[in-house]
């Protein structure tokens, strides 16, 4: 407990080099060495500590992907092609960018082999690190080879939208749907996209049709991205404001070819803030690519495996309650903010090859879905037309506290 509580301290003091060895430590006690370190990220969030928020989650990536990882822990995510493919493009990227030095070569060779043997066996193969066969590529394979350092900006989100007219718009109008357009400054959309295809953070492979998925917890955190997270909670008090903590943070990668409606869903929270980074030009339907929403949500009884991806059982329920739906086209900078719990889905994406075409969305997640209140609960009565989205003009909590405030007496 000792350890814990001076490497937290250290990484509220900024002194995360320091905190580090005490968190290896930990470690060695096995798997229960770290078990505690959600629960400290989810108080941080809770009290809306950014800064420590990012910290510890910036830490706790290292651990499980940093330099001196364990090869048996980053073992248990397997090889898909998609996957591999990413890298070496990425590599590639880095290298032109002199970001990665020459010594990579080899290492892309390397994947390249492991690829073209994966493809043959067919596009969506899969295996396990650990064979024989992928021992060449254990040492970079799902590592944070490099992470872009993304400090904040002087200001994230943009004042060419209304944040007032955003909140009576959702609030007002069921389901509770708007979408804003030059959401972030231009700075901070280039410093975010820029964000994207340096770091080597996109270790989520399980899912289909090729897309890659990063967490906050396992590298796709910077302290700008918290200032977006900051600035939202400011800039919407009625909307989320302190009534719904930031709970979760992701993005995606995925294109040039994904077929329309293969992820419809819901997700756990009450509001959801979903935007675009990648330029228009990438896009090579302006009419795609973007998010279908539709007018049902997930009944509360339904457990998370059923509401967020059981197509078997989401597809004919929203035949069932006669769902509506509207589809909100991809923009750069464009952002959704709807109702959590209502099922959505990505459009048809058809965007250009190469890597630095790859559709990214960001994913913000506010509250939890059963504290949602703007909006009755649509699953259990008729389901009335959606109304056009409104576009824009252009360890315990008190353990958390302690430790800051520690941290703020200098230990």
């Amino acid at each position: 407990m000792a350890r814990r509580e001076l490497a937290l301290l250290l990484a509220a003091s900024g002194r995360r080099g320091e905190a580090l060895p005490l968190l290896r430590d930990e470690l060695r006690l096995g798997a229960e060495g770290l078990a505690w370190a959600p629960d400290v990220l989810k108080a941080a969030l809770e009290h809306s500590d950014f800064p420590f928020a990012e910290a510890c989650a910036s830490l706790f990536a290292q651990l499980r992907w940093g330099a001196s990882s364990d090869p048996a822990a980053r073992s248990t995510i397997p090889l898909s092609v998609p996957k591999l493919q990413h890298d070496i493009d990425q590599m590639h990227h880095l290298r032109r960018l002199g970001l990665l030095s020459t010594e990579y070569g080899p290492v892309i060779d390397a994947y390249q082999a492991v690829r073209d043997r994966l493809a043959a066996q067919g596009p969506d193969s899969r295996e396990p690190l650990d064979s024989d066969a992928n021992r060449c590529i254990a040492d970079t394979y799902n590592r944070l080879l490099h992470v872009r350092d993304s400090p904040r900006v002087a200001r994230a989100l943009s004042r060419r939208w209304d944040p007032a007219c955003v909140e009576e718009q959702y609030l007002a109008n069921a389901p509770g749907v708007v979408y804003v357009d030059d959401f972030l400054t231009e700075e901070a959309l280039d410093e975010l996209y820029r964000f994207c295809l340096e770091s080597t953070v996109w270790f989520g492979n399980r899912y289909a049709h090729g897309r890659l998925g990063a967490l906050m917890q396992d590298g796709f955190m910077s302290p700008l991205l918290m200032q977006i997270a900051e600035e939202l909670r400011a800039a919407l008090p009625r909307l989320i404001g302190d009534r719904y903590p930031l709970r979760q943070m992701w993005g995606f990668k995925c294109g040039p070819q994904v077929p329309a409606d293969v992820t419809t869903h819901a997700d756990f929270a009450a509001v959801n803030v979903n935007f675009w980074v990648t330029p228009n030009d990438a896009n090579a339907d302006e009419n795609s690519g973007g998010l279908v929403v539709h007018d049902v949500d997930a009944p509360l009884s339904w457990g998370f495996d059923t509401y967020n991806g059981r197509q078997d059982v989401i597809r004919p329920f929203l035949r069932g309650r006669r769902a509506r739906s509207m589809t909100i086209p991809y923009r750069q900078n464009r952002a959704v903010i709807f109702n959590s719990d209502l099922f959505h889905a990505s459009d048809a994406v058809r965007f250009h090859p190469g890597y630095e075409n790859l559709r990214i969305n960001v994913t913000m997640l506010y509250g939890d879905r059963e504290a949602e209140a703007d909006h009755p609960r649509l699953s259990g009565s008729g389901t009335a037309g959606l109304r056009p989205a409104w576009r824009s003009a252009a360890f315990t909590r008190t353990g958390v506290r302690d430790v800051r405030a520690r941290a703020s007496r200098g230990g």
